[in-house]
């Protein structure tokens, strides 16, 4: 459990509770280990006759996918229905903020309708902070991706994957493979990993695809050579190519991506015999993985879309618990901006 003397941040309250969960980095492990028990605990609720529990009854749960999503959009759905929320999907396409309504008088409409939560998608970095910097103070703000920043529900998802499928992350080798530059997966990654400790974190890619300084990510490798890379690893974990950042052409070819970076059972053979295949989605085959991998026995994508479903829900649920605002008929609420 966090520590009760735990200094107030954006993310944490005064008693180290997550109000918003905005990033990995800065988080201690016993939060992140906390996030993953409760997952574990939620994972049985999916194989109910009734997928629900009461926790978030009367609260309202509101997506904001300024970018296309189908997982990412779909499993907090299903993750706050679970837990008995409502919820407002809000397409921003047909929404006012396509008419030229500004991100802030688009919260203040949200606000004044009495949400409890807004998951926030968005194609620009730091989004989701500014929105945790600007709204009232008793909603909270779950980042479900944001530029080449960070995704730290996925990474919590990877990591209840490997934990549940590994046993933990001690004494495992870990290697991060393909579109680096742009992946906010791949940040959030490696963040999760470290702090779990991992005994080695590796990211594998072509230079184009990788930061100028690489080893500012954190990572403990870096290869350009995908089979060296591959050598004795435990966990490989396949990036998809970002091609709508990509500003400029950084790839000669797809085909030749793949005959160099994609994964076949060639290159698999390099790490352990029982090394798992992950991929955040979408997969896109050919490019970054043959069908035959991610269809095949090592492989747990379809995995990482149930575990989604649960992580979701414990941060769903932790998130709403470290708001403080009373929920009474006779205690109005301050939705002053903090």
């Amino acid at each position: 459990m966090p520590s009760t003397n735990a200094k107030p941040s954006l993310q944490l309250n005064a008693q180290g509770q997550l109000r918003h969960f905005l990033n990995i980095d800065g988080l201690e492990r016993s939060l992140l280990e906390e996030i993953l028990d409760t997952a574990d605990s939620f994972v049985s609720v999916g194989e109910q006759a009734v997928k629900k529990v009461p926790l978030l009854r009367g609260k309202t749960v509101a997506n904001l996918f300024f970018e296309a999503s189908t997982r990412t959009r779909t499993t907090f759905e299903l993750a706050a229905k679970r837990l008995s929320a409502d919820v407002l999907n809000i397409n921003i396409n047909t929404s006012a903020a396509s008419k030229g309504e500004s991100l802030k008088d688009m919260l203040q409409n949200l606000e004044a309708m009495a949400c409890d939560m807004f998951v926030v998608r968005h194609a620009n970095s730091g989004a989701a902070h500014f929105i945790a910097k600007h709204v009232c103070p008793d909603i909270a703000i779950i980042n479900a991706g944001d530029g080449s920043n960070a995704h730290p529900t996925q990474a919590m998802l990877d990591m209840l994957t490997i934990r549940r499928e590994k046993g933990g992350f001690e004494n495992r080798t870990f290697a991060i493979v393909g579109d680096i530059l742009h992946s906010r997966v791949a940040r959030s990654e490696i963040q999760a990993l470290k702090t779990l400790g991992a005994a080695e974190v590796r990211i594998i890619g072509p230079k184009t695809l990788l930061p100028k300084a690489p080893d500012s990510l954190g990572a403990d490798k870096v290869y350009y050579d995908m089979k060296e890379g591959l050598k004795d690893v435990d966990v490989v974990i396949m990036l998809r190519l970002q091609r709508e950042r990509m500003q400029t052409a950084l790839l000669p070819s797809e085909h030749e991506y793949f005959r160099l970076y994609g994964l076949t059972n060639e290159k698999l053979a390099y790490a352990k015999p029982d090394a798992l295949v992950m991929h955040p989605g979408p997969i896109n085959r050919g490019v970054e993985i043959a069908s035959e991998i991610a269809d095949g026995p090592q492989s747990v994508i379809l995995k990482q879309v149930s575990y989604g479903i649960s992580v979701r829900m414990a941060i769903l649920s932790m998130t709403m618990s470290g708001q403080t605002r009373p929920v009474t008929a006779a205690a109005p609420i301050n939705r002053a901006p903090q």
